[in-house]
């Protein structure tokens, strides 16, 4: 496995185990539809949350949330309406963006965006 993935998903891990010592309950990862992949889907108490999990190993072309692109966007709230309607899910949804410098497993950065976007603002 490439170093990035590798980082990528120590990321995703680290992520997951700080949203369930949130309260957060992890109900998918790496959830697939069509060209999309949801990172982590959790619900918040009642919420249906979908995460885009960012890392990076430094931070000096950036932050790694910087990374989420309008494309990347529509392409997490085109999968989150699949998933949805898969579930047949229609309360509350949120999307949110997890920011991780990944140094080592002990030493990480790590910030939670809640409501990041909202589809179809730009």
């Amino acid at each position: 496995m490439a170093k990035h993935n590798d980082i990528g998903k120590r990321g995703e891990a680290i992520a997951s185990v700080f949203l369930e010592s949130k309260g957060y309950h992890v109900l998918e990862t790496n959830w697939r539809w069509r060209k999309a992949e949801i990172d982590l889907i959790a619900k918040d108490a009642e919420i249906l949350v979908f995460i885009e999990v960012k890392t990076r190993s430094t931070d000096l072309f950036g932050k790694p949330e910087e990374a989420i692109t309008p494309r990347k966007e529509r392409l997490l709230t085109d999968a989150a309406s699949a998933y949805m309607e898969q579930i047949g899910h229609d309360w509350a949804i949120r999307f949110d963006v997890i920011s991780i410098i990944y140094y080592n497993e002990q030493h990480y950065q790590i910030e939670h965006f809640q409501d990041a976007f909202f589809p179809g603002l730009e």
